[in-house]
């Protein structure tokens, strides 16, 4: 399994749009590099679900429930997406602020190219950030 951060802004789609909807077509990602790493997910990889913009935290885990196929978005034809589901719900989010606090995470690609809508981490990452919303 690999693991991946996805960011949304929470005013055009948040953590509780997709726990409503149940999963959503992950799509609108126009970035070389992220689409990469879409084009990389495969069904049953995990993802750290982050409010980008105003909470700037992470706040839930989603599951990748279909691998990359063509953006009906994209009228051009070169974009991809996938498909996500809600997993786990954090009722302590994790703010950016205590990611960056943290030397594992220094080099994490999420930190280092913020603009980014989605990056891999490696599992030492996603342990790392996981433990954090215990406090650890």
């Amino acid at each position: 399994m690999n693991y991946w951060l996805i960011k949304s802004d929470p005013e055009t789609y948040d953590w509780k749009d997709l726990v409503r909807d149940g999963g959503t077509r992950w799509d609108g990602v126009r970035n070389a590099q992220a689409r990469i790493f879409l084009r990389t997910m495969k069904k049953g990889d995990q993802a750290l679900f982050y409010h980008s913009q105003t909470d700037k935290a992470v706040v839930g885990v989603v599951r990748i429930t279909a691998t990359a196929y063509p953006d009906p978005t994209d009228k051009e034809g070169k974009w991809v997406c996938v498909d996500i589901a809600p997993v786990e719900a954090w009722d302590t989010p994790v703010s950016i602020a205590v990611m960056r606090s943290k030397s594992l995470l220094k080099e994490t690609l999420f930190l280092r190219q913020g603009r980014l809508s989605v990056s891999p981490l490696t599992k030492q990452e996603w342990e790392c950030i996981q433990a954090l919303r215990y406090g650890s």
